[in-house]
């Protein structure tokens, strides 16, 4: 929705009613008939969506981790990163503290529209496979970052972005925070459930000595969903409130997001590698590779959280500057 104005609408200056002309608003029972149509159809479209989201969960097998506790609690040790992330993301808006029920709904549905990328990913993933290497990366760059981060954003955009609550640039970057999470969430859990065998999970001790290793992994892997989804949605949020633009900024948030994303894919493996060759070589006993592979992730999400850190602190300080200025011209016209 744009501010442009009807030839008529601009030249009348307010001067004469306009209604059904050149402007419209709710009169009639057939004007409330059709608000009333296009509200249930827009309604109908957001639950079928979270249905065939939740029906594509079950499919994949995605409940398991609530019938089965023990894939719960790893689920849980594999988030705590993420988690604090997310939260640093939410204590860092300035405006007004986001309801607790907005956040909730946005990590269930961050967890349930992962499930649409996790579709597209298997049903085009063999495509790229056939071409080695190159498909690999292609496979980053033009599915797994791009789609994963669509419907992340897309999380935020069926509930949160709604809600009248959602009055700030920065709550773009708070609600993409907690898409991040939940989308973590079930990606972790999915990956646990297959890195560990059923028999092995008994709770104890020995309940993380099984799987240690994987949720140690999908621990470092979380923190980076909640950072891509977080300059997503802050531009999420630019965008609604620079509507006549708001096409391209998502877009660019999308682009920026899936970038980040897809490098970090394509550059883990290698880049973990080359740490741990390099370990090898000025560490007089043995590294093991998932050393490595934390300094990687340390290293790479540190710099791209510092960059979401610096723009989080821009809106942060430009908010305190301006709200500064209008307390001092309130005192003044006071005096």
């Amino acid at each position: 929705m744009t501010n442009e104005r009807d030839p008529i609408e601009r030249a009348s200056a307010g001067s004469l009613d306009l209604y059904d002309v050149s402007t419209w608003e709710e009169r009639s029972s057939l004007d409330g008939l059709s608000v009333a149509i296009w509200s249930l159809a827009t309604t109908v479209f957001r639950v079928a969506i979270v249905l065939v989201a939740l029906l594509l969960l079950i499919g994949i097998g995605g409940l398991t981790m609530f019938s089965t506790p023990e894939v719960g609690m790893l689920t849980v040790l594999s988030v705590i990163p993420a988690l604090g992330l997310a939260g640093y993301v939410w204590y860092s808006d300035v405006t007004s503290s986001e309801p607790l029920s907005l956040l909730i709904a946005t990590f269930l549905l961050g967890v349930l529209t992962a499930n649409f990328a996790a579709l597209i990913n298997s049903v085009l993933n063999p495509y790229f496979q056939l071409l080695p290497i190159v498909g690999s990366v292609l496979f980053f760059y033009l599915v797994v970052g791009p789609v994963e981060e669509t419907v992340k954003l897309l999380a935020v955009r069926l509930y949160a972005y709604r809600s009248d609550r959602f009055n700030a640039v920065i709550d773009g970057a708070v609600y993409g925070a907690m898409a991040g999470l939940g989308f973590a969430t079930i990606e972790n859990a999915l990956y646990i459930m297959q890195g560990v065998e059923p028999a092995q999970l008994e709770f104890g001790l020995e309940l993380i000595g099984v799987g240690g290793e994987i949720t140690a992994v999908r621990a470092l892997a979380g923190p980076g969903h909640v950072i891509y989804s977080a300059f997503a949605g802050y531009y999420l949020g630019l965008a609604k409130f620079n509507s006549e633009n708001g096409g391209p900024i998502i877009v660019k948030g999308l682009l920026i997001a899936a970038f980040i994303h897809a490098t970090y894919n394509t550059t883990v493996g290698i880049g973990s590698g080359l740490i741990w060759l390099f370990m090898q070589t000025v560490v007089p006993f043995s590294v093991p590779q998932l050393a490595a592979y934390l300094c990687y992730v340390v290293l790479y999400d540190g710099f791209f959280g510092y960059l979401l850190y610096r723009k989080i602190k821009r809106y942060r300080n430009t908010y305190w500057a301006v709200h500064d200025d209008e307390t001092v011209r309130d005192e003044s016209v006071v005096k």
